[in-house]
């Protein structure tokens, strides 16, 4: 909210975004994201800081740097003074995992009250995705696509089949809530979503990153691209910056990353064994899950692990 001349408050709003209020972002194959309404902006963010301390600055500057420093701090409340109503069309099974985020409030398509959605997610033959090697719950790779485009027949004559089987049932008087139950997890749902800015950037923070699963993380692509980015640009910058492109050490990386700094590793190699990163085999070293991750860190550091360099095994 702003305050005219003559001391009237003034909603806040943000052009960009009432631009393409309603108007669908296709994801997938046949789901999408709109935004139906919103509250607050960049400067609803700056203001509700501000209101602690008095006045304040005034520049787009200052409030740049205001953002950027309360996402550095993690100072949370004044993200929580922006909302924001989503309409969503997703498969169910992707569902499933969205809803575990329980920060937003939420009412979806009911299939007790009304025929379930007729649309439900396909694979196309170069989608389906390998069983991840170190990453139980997640997947790597691709099937070849002749095995694939078996699989999309099958895939497309179950989902007829459920399809059929549920208008079936309905035809002959079976209660919509027990006709529905055979319907496959593909079958796409909607829902209503409301969440604030500061609980949404946790969500992204999680469903953006490379390990989430590909269909939650594509509206998550969608809605921080096409949404977030629009909306708030200063904190979406901050955001990227601060949450997403951050590199987060325990005390024990720190010490190993500060020791390989220090070229001292023979010594980084001792403290990732006391922490517990590294075991002694006749092969050489076992390296932990945690391990492995540090090894992407110092990567992204421009740091060698010495514990895999040339000559020493492991």
């Amino acid at each position: 909210m702003t305050e005219n001349e003559s001391g009237r408050i003034e909603r806040t709003s943000v052009p960009e975004l009432d631009a393409m209020l309603g108007q669908k972002i296709a994801v997938l194959d046949q789901g999408f994201v709109r935004v139906i309404d919103y509250m607050g902006s960049d400067q609803s963010i700056v203001q509700a800081a501000r209101v602690s301390y008095g006045r304040g600055t005034k520049t787009v500057k200052d409030d740049r740097e205001l953002i950027r420093y309360l996402m550095r701090h993690d100072h949370t409340s004044p993200f929580e003074m922006c909302e924001i109503k989503l309409h969503l069309r997703v498969p169910m099974d992707c569902w499933r995992q969205w809803i575990r985020h329980r920060t937003a409030s939420v009412n979806e398509y009911s299939t007790r009250y009304s025929i379930a959605i007729d649309a439900a997610q396909a694979t196309t033959p170069g989608g389906w995705r390998q069983q991840a090697v170190r990453n139980r719950q997640g997947s790597e790779g691709f099937l070849d696509e002749t095995a694939g485009a078996e699989l999309s027949r099958e895939e497309a004559g179950l989902q007829e089949h459920c399809r059929r089987v549920y208008t079936r049932r309905l035809e002959l008087g079976v209660a919509r809530e027990q006709a529905r139950k055979d319907l496959p997890l593909a079958t796409y749902t909607e829902a209503y979503w409301k969440i604030d800015l500061h609980n949404l950037m946790n969500f992204l923070a999680l469903r953006l990153d490379a390990k989430a699963q590909h269909e939650i993380r594509s509206y998550a692509e969608a809605i921080a691209g096409r949404v977030a980015a629009v909306w708030c640009p200063m904190a979406w910058e901050a955001f990227r910056e601060y949450r997403l492109s951050m590199i987060r050490l325990s005390a024990a990386e720190q010490k190993i990353a500060g020791l390989l700094a220090a070229g001292r590793p023979e010594e980084a190699v001792r403290q990732a064994e006391r922490a517990g990163f590294l075991g002694s085999t006749d092969k050489g070293h076992k390296r932990s899950l945690e391990c492995q991750e540090l090894e992407d860190k110092l990567s992204a550091l421009g740091m060698t692990p010495p514990w895999r360099r040339e000559g020493r095994p492991g």
